[in-house]
């Protein structure tokens, strides 16, 4: 893995970056906190003139074909200017579609989706929140030519907006051939579903979503049925990482904008980054957003390579969600008091990156993946070396 951006990969990250300083000031992130829908149409028209939203789909469908890699730039971009468009939920389940949708699926709502006409979102995530196919409780049953769909999803992103969600459910108890579950896509304006707003930190859009008696038809199944258990963790594992580029790029921008404040804020007759408990502070920061970056683009590139890249992933967001947390609360200190009023910008970026620290998974919970990754698999190669198989005592 070359760590090095290529020339094209630097140019799509600069293009994104002065496109978001231009149209998308702080002024209008605020706005949108406040705004029904949550994001500006006319911004996200503009990023799907910009390819953002089918940048890494098929080019048959509308889009650019380009690896991964590139869409966690644009991700991390969007992180910086903490951009409020449903661009994470929309590429993750369009990326989904392309791989295992059925092909009438695919030519139906891809194209939208690369176009900017198309919002999507996923629901996977139910009372008990771990990212585990056990947690999945909603059912969906068979009924002629369709199923029905009964059960509730907590935290489903821009639901409010989404023309389309991809349903996570329980078609069969897990069993040694399968883990039992499903994906449908649903369409949002079918009857049966009901959305509750949830109010977040970040004060973005996510929803807890009731699905009653929710017909939908056989043909918007995704993946075999009783055969999406490898599929969703396909897709757990995307958004993780792009996840973690979002909340690299905001964190990155926090610590950016603390270290100018340490170089200009004086105290005692010195800037206070003469201090060396600041020096430290912020020699740590760089050191963490780092290292989350490069966890992130391993687990990014991995994928791209068509290898398992769920331990990567999980080795970034464990990693992210305590060091991304660690330096926006740091940002907070060296900025004092205004770090914490609303009528200063900085608390923006601290919420953000505070919330998505507390999506997809806890540190703990990713911890344990990685283990069961190096323990529980003897004879396999895990993270590029050999388990040793351990005889019994």
């Amino acid at each position: 893995m070359d760590t090095t951006l290529t020339e094209e990969e630097v140019m799509v990250r600069e293009t994104a970056r002065r496109f978001l300083e231009a149209e998308c000031p702080t002024k209008l992130v605020r706005e949108m906190e406040k705004d029904p829908k949550g994001y500006p149409p006319a911004l996200w028209k503009q990023a799907a003139e910009l390819g953002w939203q089918g940048m890494s789909l098929p080019e048959q469908y509308g889009g650019s074909a380009l690896p991964l890699v590139y869409l966690g730039l644009v991700m991390e971009e969007a992180g910086r200017a903490l951009a409020p468009l449903p661009l994470h939920c929309t590429v993750v389940t369009a990326q989904t579609i392309a791989s295992d949708g059925p092909a009438a699926m695919r030519s139906a709502i891809l194209p939208g989706v690369a176009a900017g006409d198309t919002v999507l979102t996923w629901a996977f995530t139910e009372r008990d929140p771990r990212l585990l196919p056990e947690t999945i409780k909603t059912q969906a049953v068979a009924d002629g030519d369709s199923y029905v769909i009964n059960g509730t999803k907590m935290f489903v992103d821009n639901f409010i907006v989404a023309d389309h969600c991809l349903v996570a459910c329980r078609t069969a108890p897990a069993s040694a051939a399968n883990g039992g579950l499903t994906l449908f896509l649903v369409d949002t304006k079918t009857a049966g579903l009901s959305q509750t707003p949830l109010i977040t930190l970040a004060k973005d859009r996510v929803s807890e979503v009731k699905l009653t008696n929710v017909r939908v038809p056989k043909a918007n199944m995704v993946g075999g049925l009783h055969q999406a258990a490898p599929i969703i963790e396909r897709l757990l594992e995307l958004a993780t990482a792009l996840l973690c580029a979002q909340m690299l790029g905001a964190t990155r921008k926090d610590s950016e904008m603390a270290v100018e404040w340490a170089k200009y804020r004086k105290a005692f007759g010195q800037p206070i980054g003469a201090f060396q408990s600041i020096q430290h502070m912020c020699a740590d920061m760089l050191m963490w957003i780092d290292g989350g970056n490069l966890l992130t683009y391993e687990a990014l590139w991995k994928m791209d390579q068509g290898l398992p890249g769920g331990v990567e992933a999980s080795q970034a967001k464990a990693f992210c969600n305590e060091k991304c947390e660690a330096v926006v609360r740091i940002c907070q200190g060296i900025h004092g008091g205004i770090g914490f009023m609303m009528e200063f910008d900085l608390q923006l970026w601290y919420r953000r990156v505070c919330t998505w620290t507390m999506r997809l998974g806890t540190a703990y919970e990713h911890r344990a993946k990685v283990a069961r990754a190096l323990l529980d698999t003897p004879g396999e190669v895990i993270l590029g070396r050999p388990v040793p198989v351990v005889a019994d005592a």
